[in-house]
C-alpha cells in the first residue's frame, strides 16, 4: 500500500465500467472518480469496487 491507501498502479489500470474512461483518485473520501459518467466508486479496505451499483453519485 502507498499514501494513497491502495496500490497507485492500479489507478493506471482500472477505468469507468460505464464510460470506459480514466479515474481520478479522490484521496480525502477513498474513492475513485469517474466525471464523464458522474459517479464515485468507494475504496474499501484498500480494494476500489468498480461496480455501478455501488458507486455514489456525483453532486
Amino acid at each position: 500500500m502507498s499514501e494513497y491507501g491502495f496500490d497507485r498502479r492500479m489507478l493506471e489500470a482500472l477505468v469507468c465500467p460505464q464510460t470506459q474512461q480514466r479515474l481520478e483518485y479522490d484521496a480525502d473520501r477513498q474513492e475513485l472518480v469517474s466525471k464523464a459518467a458522474g459517479l464515485a466508486f468507494p475504496i474499501r479496505d484498500g480494494i476500489p469496487v468498480m461496480l455501478i451499483d455501488e458507486a455514489r453519485a456525483l453532486e
